[in-house]
């Protein structure tokens, strides 16, 4: 799995040569002295050519052609339409010449459209009122300006101040209207020529302004880039890239590629294999992380490919959170530390790309310790995104000095690679189902009492169901103050006795008083019903889909312990018959966690606790010690990572919660002195299991 990653990402990885030096604007050379290795052009700045790019559109003029047809069409049509109009508006009972306004229309209309009528372009006008264009009349070019046109507006304007200077006109109102409605533009503007006369004006603009010989300085150590040095260097950068690219041994970039990726994923193996041999010896996990590595790898190299405007619009925080959520802080850490390494090799400003992407990436895991909360995420996007912004205005100000040199516009990419990182949500469930693993969201639901196997188990087995709960409290408060996963600890205290379901009546805590099933059966019928709640249990788990973290809980609880009762039972009143042992064993495994290990001690002093008549501070001091060393003789705990120093710890915290659950207090004397050998329970408050 490890190879195929490898030679997958080196694949798919970009084939450019890399230039050897890093340099930034305002920063001094480092370097040896820089000598042209051979001649090259110096290419112009974005702001150069964008700058150029708008003077030359400037100097193309827009293109508009001289349609004659549309006045002949429009004043014959006046002149067919006027007598109409003129008996439609009830002119003709009056003694009025319509000859005089037929002539008068005529030679207005004919005015206007010798001089033309436009409609003016906004993308030409700009914050001017007129400008320059071509008028293409039968194929003949003659450059106007706007100024000497009209446009609809002018024109009806013009119609209207020459008509009310006339006085032979009576209805000049209603004739103003009637030409009006026969102006039309017929200058009309052709898009297609003028968008291929600015492409070919702007195909004319010169990339490069100037050239470097070889054997030319182009920037000494010890010397600060500027503007001119960085442009000249950035000249050489991709000229070289080019030259590598053209002439260079692809074969021999695909072996170095091959190589770094090597280092890069046996670095990470050598950390899991010394840190974390569980993930190193399941094959699952180590090839969810593979897959989430060579993922983003290979979202970087499409990125590269397609020429992504900022490189920064890919989401890589999203793997180190999926890895903390997953897994751990350290894996996390060192997954992202070395991506980022990686990929820095492809992109351009490495330096601010590594410093950027760090920075970010170890607040995205110190965001999320815990994900317990589904606000969380848009928290640490938040915090993730505060952290690009102020790395970015930081590396901007220190770079140029300047606020004016900011291009708030870069600023987007950020904004687009925290929102989708919250696609990690979705990820990590989707994750959890392929690949089996918890995490603290799922942990969550599975604590939750109405879930569906918990409201079973305290509708069929009551009993159980609070004995549970009290082995829950007990166990997370331990595993809190000896360090671990409280979550799951209290997650599989929950579930460890679902088997019980199946005979509730045949367990002590669900027996009503005066009726014991076990009064029918022989001894190791007796224990075989009690030693079967643990199959029976991780049978109904499984059928519930619970992860195998939580049905770790249920196979180890009791370990390979034995059903004293029984088996003591048995030899008392057999005891010169031969003793099967394995009959009244569990089949175990023993714990093999510090969860497991807290909880198999926490089911056995809380339900041995049950049994206690009387409790007293000492009786339950007695007991926790009596039951926590039994364990020990029994090797039960020898599997799993806890200590000594552990076991004490959480020795204590059961005996302290065991007297707050039985209302054990001190009784004090009338001196009020503190008595070291008297207890009660209190029995003003009766206590509940």
């Amino acid at each position: 799995m490890i190879l195929s990653s490898i030679v997958l990402i080196t694949l798919f990885l970009p084939k450019q040569p890399r230039f050897r030096y890093e340099f930034e604007k305002g920063k001094v050379w480092m370097h040896e002295d820089l000598i042209s290795p051979y001649n090259f052009a110096v290419l112009k700045t974005q702001a150069e050519l964008e700058k150029e790019r708008e003077n030359v559109l400037k100097s193309v003029y827009p293109i508009y052609d001289h349609n004659t047809q549309i006045a002949e069409q429009q004043i014959a049509q006046f002149e067919a339409d006027l007598p109409e109009k003129w008996q439609a508006a009830g002119l003709d009972t009056l003694n009025i010449d319509v000859a005089t306004y037929e002539q008068t229309g005529k030679k207005l209309l004919t005015d206007i459209y010798r001089r033309g009528v436009i409609a003016l372009n906004n993308k030409f006008q700009g914050d001017r009122t007129h400008y320059n264009f071509t008028l293409l009349t039968d194929h003949v070019a003659k450059q106007m300006n706007t100024a000497a046109v009209f446009t609809t507006e002018t024109a009806a304007e013009y119609v209207s101040k020459t008509i009310n200077g006339r006085t032979a006109i009576k209805q000049k109102e209603w004739f103003i209207d009637v030409i009006g409605s026969y102006i039309s533009v017929n200058y009309l503007f052709n898009e297609s020529l003028t968008a291929r006369l600015e492409e070919d004006a702007l195909a004319s603009i010169s990339t490069t302004r100037g050239m470097v010989q070889r054997g030319e300085l182009i920037v000494a150590n010890g010397t600060t880039v500027n503007n001119e040095i960085y442009q000249k260097i950035e000249s050489l950068r991709k000229a070289y890239e080019e030259e590598a690219r053209i002439g260079g041994n692809r074969a021999l970039v695909m072996l170095g590629q091959f190589f770094i990726v090597a280092l890069v994923v046996s670095l990470l193996f050598v950390f899991i294999y010394l840190f974390r041999k569980d993930i190193y010896h399941n094959n699952r996990l180590i090839f969810l992380i593979l897959i989430v590595i060579t993922g983003m790898l290979l979202v970087l190299s499409w990125a590269i490919k397609i020429k992504l405007p900022s490189l920064y619009y890919i989401p890589y925080c999203i793997v180190p959170i999926i890895i903390r959520i997953l897994f751990d802080t350290r894996l996390a850490l060192n997954i992202h530390l070395l991506m980022v390494l990686l990929a820095a090799f492809f992109v351009p400003n490495s330096f601010e790309f590594v410093f950027l992407q760090f920075s970010a990436g170890m607040v995205a895991i110190y965001s999320i310790k815990t994900l317990v909360k589904r606000e969380q995420f848009l928290i640490s996007s938040a915090i993730i995104l505060g952290t690009y912004l102020i790395a970015y205005i930081g590396m901007g100000l220190m770079r140029d000095g300047s606020l004016g040199n900011l291009y708030w516009s870069d600023i987007a990419p950020f904004v687009f690679s925290v929102l989708l990182t919250l696609l990690a949500y979705p990820l990590i469930y989707a994750f959890e189902r392929l690949f089996g693993i918890i995490s603290d969201v799922t942990l969550m639901e599975l604590t939750n009492s109405n879930s569906k196997l918990l409201r079973e188990l305290s509708y069929k087995a009551p009993g159980t169901f609070q004995h549970s709960m009290q082995v829950a409290n007990l166990a997370e408060a331990a595993i809190y103050k000896i360090g671990g996963n409280t979550l799951l600890v209290r997650a599989g205290a929950l579930y460890h006795d679902i088997g019980k379901m199946f005979n509730p009546q045949y367990f002590i805590e669900n027996q009503t008083k005066g009726h014991n099933p076990h009064d029918g059966l022989s001894f190791e019928q007796s224990a075989q019903i009690i030693i079967s709640h643990v199959a029976k249990g991780v049978e109904l788990a499984r059928k519930n889909q619970l992860p195998e973290v939580i049905i770790d809980f249920i196979r180890t609880h009791h370990g390979t312990t034995r059903v004293d009762y029984f088996y003591q039972s048995y030899i008392k009143s057999f005891p010169e018959k031969f003793v099967d042992e394995d009959i009244f064993h569990y089949p175990g495994p023993v714990p093999f966690s510090r969860e497991t290990a807290v909880l198999m001690m926490a089911d056995s002093v809380e339900a041995a606790s049950r049994s206690l008549k009387e409790p007293s501070a000492q009786s339950l001091n007695d007991l926790v010690d009596k039951i926590i060393e039994s364990k020990l003789n029994q090797k039960q705990l020898v599997n799993s990572n806890i200590t000594l120093k552990d076991i004490t710890m959480v020795s204590e915290i059961f005996k302290d919660m065991l007297k707050s659950i039985y209302h054990v207090r001190i009784d004090y004397d009338t001196s009020g002195k503190k008595s070291n050998t008297t207890t009660k329970v209190d029995m003003e408050t009766p206590h509940t299991n």
